[in-house]
């Protein structure tokens, strides 16, 4: 699903390219930026996986979005959303070397902005309850716990808590 870009202050949230898979893998496979991901870390990407992510940028029911610096064109993280009518369903990832700088807020703002702009009356996001920094980016915004879920992470017996969010727009 493509899209015209979202700005925000110091970020443009533009469509994913298969140029963008590498980044992409380096946080989504990373065992601590991809800590509270449902698929767990992969020792080695095959390339079929790897094709697979190059063509993100064309899932007609998701989209995938690479979050860059205006100023430096520098990719900071990924970011996505599922629009299914009137609620928009996102999520978001930052580059741990990005971590504590405003840069979530901004992702979730700029998505947001553009849920509201295309119509959206809801949005929901899914975080883990051990994820303290994300969960506090949400609730800048409002989003209240819908649902709690016990989920497994795909490959492994680990299992945890996620919470379901949801932002009713006015």
């Amino acid at each position: 699903m493509k899209i015209e870009p979202i700005e925000t202050d110091r970020l443009c949230l533009r469509g994913f390219t298969p140029a963008d898979a590498d980044f992409a893998l380096s946080i989504w496979n990373d065992p601590e930026m991809g800590e509270y991901l449902l698929d767990e870390a992969m020792e080695t990407v095959s390339e079929e996986y790897h094709r697979e992510i190059e063509r993100l940028g064309e899932d007609p029911t998701c989209c995938y979005l690479i979050a860059e610096d205006k100023a430096t064109g520098e990719r900071i993280g990924t970011c996505s959303f599922i629009p299914a009518g009137d609620v928009y369903d996102i999520a978001y990832c930052v580059h741990k070397s990005r971590w504590r700088q405003g840069y979530a807020t901004e992702m979730v703002a700029g998505m947001i902005g553009h849920a509201k702009n295309q119509g959206a009356k809801k949005i929901t996001v899914v975080i883990s309850d051990e994820n303290p920094g994300s969960n506090a980016v949400v609730k800048k915004f409002g989003f209240q716990v819908a649902e709690t879920l016990i989920e497994k992470k795909r490959g492994s017996e680990r299992v945890f808590t996620d919470y379901r969010y949801e932002l009713e727009l006015l």
